[in-house]
C-alpha cells in the first residue's frame, strides 16, 4: 500500500513540457479582467483590442505595421498572396521545419524549392541559397528555428541581387535579435505565430504579419478581411483571416511580461548548456544573434532511447522534427530523394528538445539534468 501511494504521488508530479497553467495562474486576474471587458463590449470580431495590440506589437518589433491574423500559417499564406505569388512561381525554403512553411507555398499554387540547413543553427544555409535560385523564384522563406534567426543579412543581400522578396518565418523566434534588430523586422515581411505553446502565445490559434511597406500592409489587411477594407467593397480575392478580440485581450496582458519571461528562458537555457555541454551537442548562438529558446534543442546519438528513458523518469521531451518535409508524401511530387539534404536529414534523427518555459522550477531542471546525464552515461 505504501509503495502504491508513493508511486501515485510520483505520477502526480510528472512535469509539463510547457507549463501554460502556471503562467495563467501568475497573470490570472489581469487576463480575466481583460476578457471580461471584451465580453461586456461584445465586439468579438475586430474589437478595439485588435488595434491596441497591433500598435504595441509594431512598436515592440520596430516596424510601421503589425497585422494580426488567425494563425501563423495564415500569416504566411496571406503574405504570399499579397505578393501575387501563384502558379508557375517558385519559393525557396528549408526542409527542416514545421509543414506550414512549405504547405502555404502549395496552397497558393507555387512550387516549394528546398535548400539544406546549417548544422550548427538548424537554419537556412546562405551558402546553399544562390544555387537554388531560378528565373521563377519569387520569394525566399527562411525559418528562424528554435528561437534564433538565420543570417538574414546574407540572405537579404542575395535576395536583393536577384530582386526576390524575403518573408521571415519567425513563428519560433519572436523577441529574438539579429544585429540589434528584432525578429520580423529585417525582411520585407515577417510572420509569427501565437500558438499557445509559443514564447508569446494566446489561448487558441493566432499570428501576425509585420512590414514597413505601407501599400503591402494595406493589401494584407484587405486580404485577411475577405479582400476589402470597406464593408461590401472587395478589391482582392481575400479570406477570413481575422484574429479574435478575446485572444488579443490575452496577448495584451502577456506582452507586458514577455521580456521578463525571455530573460528567464535564456537563464534556464544557459544553465542547461553549462551542465550538459560535455554530454551532448548544445545549442549554438550565432555571433550578433540572440536566442530566445522557444525550444531547448540538443543533439544526441541514440535519441529515441534517451527520450524513452526520460519518459520513464516522468520527464517529457519533444522531437522537432522527426521527418524532413521532402520525406513527407505530400511533397513527393517535387522529385527530391533521400540524401538530397544531408544536414537536415541528420538533424531529424538526432534532435531532442527538453522542457523549457519561464516557470520551470530549479529543482525540476536539476532533475532533468541529472536524468539526462544518467542516460547518456549508460549509453556511452
Amino acid at each position: 500500500m505504501i509503495v502504491l501511494k508513493v508511486f501515485f504521488l510520483y505520477k502526480q508530479k510528472e512535469m509539463e513540457f510547457v507549463d501554460l497553467k502556471a503562467q495563467y495562474q501568475a497573470y490570472r486576474e489581469e487576463i480575466e479582467e481583460r476578457i471580461r471587458k471584451v465580453l461586456e463590449h461584445g465586439r468579438f470580431i475586430m474589437g478595439p483590442e485588435i488595434e491596441e495590440l497591433e500598435e504595441k506589437l509594431a512598436r515592440y518589433v520596430g516596424v510601421k505595421h503589425a497585422i494580426t491574423v488567425s494563425s501563423g500559417t495564415m500569416a504566411l499564406e496571406i503574405s504570399l498572396r499579397a505578393l501575387d505569388i501563384g502558379p508557375g512561381d517558385e519559393v525557396i525554403t528549408v526542409p527542416f521545419t514545421w509543414i506550414s512553411t512549405a504547405e502555404v507555398i502549395l496552397l497558393v499554387g507555387a512550387r516549394p524549392v528546398f535548400v539544406d540547413i546549417d548544422p550548427d543553427t538548424y537554419n537556412m544555409d546562405p551558402e546553399k541559397l544562390e544555387e537554388a535560385i531560378t528565373s521563377r523564384t519569387k520569394a525566399i522563406i527562411p525559418v528562424s528555428l528554435f528561437g534564433q534567426m538565420p543570417d538574414l543579412s546574407k540572405i537579404n543581400k542575395i535576395a536583393e541581387k536577384y530582386g526576390i522578396a524575403v518573408i521571415e518565418d519567425g513563428a519560433q523566434s519572436f523577441g529574438a535579435k539579429h544585429k540589434g534588430r528584432r525578429s520580423c523586422s529585417l525582411t520585407l515581411i515577417g510572420c509569427t505565430s501565437f500558438f499557445p505553446a509559443k514564447p508569446l502565445g494566446c489561448y487558441g490559434d493566432g499570428g501576425a504579419i509585420f512590414t514597413d511597406d505601407d501599400e503591402l500592409a494595406k493589401k494584407i489587411r484587405a486580404i485577411r478581411n475577405h479582400g476589402g477594407i470597406e464593408k461590401y467593397e472587395h478589391v482582392h480575392v481575400g479570406t477570413n483571416g481575422r484574429f479574435d478580440t478575446i485572444q488579443a485581450a490575452v496577448l495584451l496582458v502577456k506582452l507586458k511580461y514577455f521580456d521578463k519571461e525571455l530573460e528567464r528562458r535564456i537563464s534556464i537555457a544557459e544553465r542547461y548548456s553549462r551542465m550538459l555541454k560535455d554530454f551532448c551537442t548544445v545549442p549554438k548562438v550565432m555571433p550578433e544573434n540572440t536566442h530566445i529558446y522557444a525550444q531547448y534543442t540538443v543533439r544526441v546519438k541514440n535519441r529515441d532511447k534517451v527520450a524513452e528513458f526520460l519518459k520513464k523518469k516522468g520527464i517529457p521531451t519533444a522531437i522537432y522534427y522527426p521527418k524532413c518535409l521532402h520525406e513527407q508524401p505530400v511533397f513527393f511530387h517535387l522529385g527530391y530523394k533521400k540524401g538530397d539534404f544531408p544536414e537536415a536529414e541528420k538533424a531529424s534523427k538526432e534532435v531532442l528538445s527538453l522542457p523549457i518555459h519561464p516557470f520551470l522550477k530549479d529543482e525540476d531542471q536539476d532533475r532533468i539534468i541529472r536524468s539526462f546525464k544518467e542516460v547518456i552515461s549508460k549509453l556511452q
